[in-house]
């Protein structure tokens, strides 16, 4: 299985969006997608705040040697 991206968790969060707001859902089918939902959206929260510390320590290395 190929590891997952960022973008491609985000096309699958929107797809899930999509699919809950038609509303043609089952009950159980709908929290499975939210439960899926959940998981991605951990995910991408995970994937931005370690984007956001390499780029802090990456300003941080620049400053001190610039």
């Amino acid at each position: 299985m190929p590891k997952m991206t960022y973008e491609s968790a985000i096309k699958q969060l929107e797809e899930i969006v999509l699919k809950l707001e038609d509303g043609n859902l089952s009950l159980d089918e709908s929290v499975k997608l939210f439960e899926k939902g959940a998981k991605l959206s951990a995910f991408c929260d995970k994937a931005l705040k370690e984007a956001e510390l390499k780029i802090m320590t990456l300003d941080e290395a620049e400053d001190q040697n610039g």
